[in-house]
Protein backbone atom coordinates (compact mmCIF):
# COMPACT_ATOMS: atom_id res chain seq x y z
CA UNK A 1 0.00 0.00 0.00
CA UNK A 2 1.74 3.28 -0.88
CA UNK A 3 1.65 6.25 1.71
CA UNK A 4 0.33 9.30 1.05
CA UNK A 5 1.79 12.62 1.40
CA UNK A 6 0.51 14.28 3.92
CA UNK A 7 -0.24 17.69 3.16
CA UNK A 8 -2.19 20.55 5.47
CA UNK A 9 -4.33 23.27 4.05
CA UNK A 10 -5.18 26.67 5.67
CA UNK A 11 -7.67 28.90 4.11
CA UNK A 12 -9.86 31.87 3.86
CA UNK A 13 -12.36 33.85 2.67
CA UNK A 14 -12.79 37.38 2.78
CA UNK A 15 -15.60 39.74 1.62
CA UNK A 16 -15.99 43.84 1.14
CA UNK A 17 -20.12 43.73 1.80
CA UNK A 18 -21.43 40.70 1.98
CA UNK A 19 -22.00 39.87 -0.77
CA UNK A 20 -19.40 42.62 -2.33
CA UNK A 21 -15.88 42.14 -3.60
CA UNK A 22 -14.18 39.52 -2.20
CA UNK A 23 -11.05 37.15 -2.16
CA UNK A 24 -9.67 33.92 -0.56
CA UNK A 25 -6.37 33.24 0.92
CA UNK A 26 -4.67 29.54 0.68
CA UNK A 27 -1.77 28.42 2.20
CA UNK A 28 -0.42 25.43 1.52
CA UNK A 29 1.96 23.17 3.79
CA UNK A 30 4.10 20.11 2.39
CA UNK A 31 7.09 18.91 3.46
CA UNK A 32 8.01 21.69 5.59
CA UNK A 33 7.92 24.31 2.70
CA UNK A 34 4.91 26.49 1.93
CA UNK A 35 3.46 27.93 -0.81
CA UNK A 36 0.68 30.50 -1.44
CA UNK A 37 -2.36 31.39 -3.63
CA UNK A 38 -4.85 34.16 -3.40
CA UNK A 39 -7.86 35.43 -5.76
CA UNK A 40 -11.12 37.38 -6.01
CA UNK A 41 -14.30 37.87 -7.47
CA UNK A 42 -16.56 41.10 -8.01
CA UNK A 43 -19.77 40.39 -6.57
CA UNK A 44 -19.43 36.83 -4.08
CA UNK A 45 -20.17 36.06 -0.40
CA UNK A 46 -18.16 35.41 2.37
CA UNK A 47 -19.38 31.98 2.30
CA UNK A 48 -18.34 31.43 -1.42
CA UNK A 49 -15.10 32.67 -0.97
CA UNK A 50 -14.27 30.54 1.49
CA UNK A 51 -15.37 27.30 -0.25
CA UNK A 52 -13.73 28.44 -3.33
CA UNK A 53 -10.45 28.51 -1.21
CA UNK A 54 -10.75 25.39 -0.37
CA UNK A 55 -11.46 23.76 -4.19
CA UNK A 56 -8.53 25.59 -5.80
CA UNK A 57 -6.39 24.37 -2.73
CA UNK A 58 -7.49 20.48 -3.31
CA UNK A 59 -7.35 21.24 -7.17
CA UNK A 60 -3.41 22.30 -6.80
CA UNK A 61 -2.60 18.90 -5.50
CA UNK A 62 -1.01 16.97 -8.43
CA UNK A 63 -1.64 13.47 -6.35
CA UNK A 64 -4.10 11.60 -4.25
CA UNK A 65 -3.31 13.04 -0.60
CA UNK A 66 -4.09 12.85 2.80
CA UNK A 67 -5.25 16.37 3.72
CA UNK A 68 -6.17 18.28 6.58
CA UNK A 69 -8.45 21.56 5.34
CA UNK A 70 -7.65 24.26 8.34
CA UNK A 71 -10.72 26.87 8.05
CA UNK A 72 -12.20 29.33 10.57
CA UNK A 73 -15.60 28.93 8.53
CA UNK A 74 -17.80 26.71 10.76
CA UNK A 75 -20.58 26.84 7.55
CA UNK A 76 -17.79 24.99 5.50
CA UNK A 77 -16.01 22.55 7.83
CA UNK A 78 -19.65 21.73 9.59
CA UNK A 79 -20.87 21.13 6.15
CA UNK A 80 -18.33 19.04 4.83
CA UNK A 81 -17.49 16.89 8.16
CA UNK A 82 -20.88 16.35 9.19
CA UNK A 83 -22.69 15.31 5.91
CA UNK A 84 -24.60 18.37 5.22
CA UNK A 85 -23.74 18.38 1.72
CA UNK A 86 -24.65 14.94 0.66
CA UNK A 87 -27.81 15.29 2.35
CA UNK A 88 -28.20 18.39 0.30
CA UNK A 89 -27.44 16.81 -2.79
CA UNK A 90 -29.33 13.91 -2.51
CA UNK A 91 -32.35 15.98 -1.55
CA UNK A 92 -31.91 18.09 -4.92
CA UNK A 93 -29.94 20.71 -2.90
CA UNK A 94 -32.78 21.28 -0.74
CA UNK A 95 -31.83 21.98 2.96
CA UNK A 96 -35.01 21.37 3.67
CA UNK A 97 -38.95 21.46 2.38
CA UNK A 98 -38.85 24.41 1.91
CA UNK A 99 -35.02 26.14 1.80
CA UNK A 100 -32.50 25.72 -0.96
CA UNK A 101 -28.69 24.94 -0.30
CA UNK A 102 -26.99 27.82 -1.29
CA UNK A 103 -23.88 27.42 -3.56
CA UNK A 104 -25.08 24.14 -4.82
CA UNK A 105 -22.17 25.20 -7.88
CA UNK A 106 -19.47 24.90 -5.27
CA UNK A 107 -20.87 22.49 -3.76
CA UNK A 108 -20.61 20.32 -6.64
CA UNK A 109 -17.07 20.80 -7.34
CA UNK A 110 -16.04 20.28 -3.77
CA UNK A 111 -17.72 16.88 -3.49
CA UNK A 112 -15.69 15.98 -6.58
CA UNK A 113 -12.73 17.23 -5.75
CA UNK A 114 -12.86 15.64 -1.86
CA UNK A 115 -13.11 12.49 -3.62
CA UNK A 116 -9.89 12.27 -5.20
CA UNK A 117 -7.89 12.90 -1.98
CA UNK A 118 -8.51 11.67 1.80
CA UNK A 119 -9.58 14.91 3.25
CA UNK A 120 -10.68 16.07 6.62
CA UNK A 121 -11.70 20.01 7.42
CA UNK A 122 -11.01 21.20 10.83
CA UNK A 123 -12.01 24.05 12.55
CA UNK A 124 -9.41 27.04 13.58
CA UNK A 125 -11.20 30.15 15.57
CA UNK A 126 -10.15 33.30 13.17
CA UNK A 127 -8.00 36.37 14.25
CA UNK A 128 -6.37 34.46 17.32
CA UNK A 129 -3.20 34.92 16.11
CA UNK A 130 -2.91 31.31 14.17
CA UNK A 131 0.08 32.32 12.14
CA UNK A 132 -1.50 30.36 8.62
CA UNK A 133 -4.85 31.73 9.54
CA UNK A 134 -3.40 35.15 9.99
CA UNK A 135 -1.38 34.52 6.50
CA UNK A 136 -4.47 33.23 4.62
CA UNK A 137 -7.05 36.36 5.78
CA UNK A 138 -4.14 39.42 4.73
CA UNK A 139 -4.32 37.29 1.22
CA UNK A 140 -8.11 37.38 0.91
CA UNK A 141 -8.16 40.75 2.13
CA UNK A 142 -5.91 41.86 -0.61
CA UNK A 143 -6.69 40.11 -2.93
CA UNK A 144 -10.72 41.44 -2.58
CA UNK A 145 -9.42 44.63 -3.19
CA UNK A 146 -7.99 44.37 -6.54
CA UNK A 147 -10.03 46.73 -8.89
CA UNK A 148 -10.62 43.99 -11.46
CA UNK A 149 -11.66 41.12 -10.14
CA UNK A 150 -13.58 38.95 -12.55
CA UNK A 151 -17.39 38.25 -12.02
CA UNK A 152 -18.67 35.25 -9.76
CA UNK A 153 -20.96 33.84 -12.49
CA UNK A 154 -21.98 30.92 -9.83
CA UNK A 155 -23.38 33.67 -7.51
CA UNK A 156 -27.23 34.24 -7.40
CA UNK A 157 -28.54 37.06 -5.13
Amino acid sequence: MIELKKVNIYIDGACSGNPGPGGYGIVIEYNGKKMEKSGGFNNTTNNRMEIMAAIIALESLTEKCSVIVFSDSQYLVNAIMKGWVQRWKANGWMRNRKEEALNPDLWEKMLIICGRHEVKFKWIRGHEGHEENERCDQLARKASMKTDLPVDTGYKK
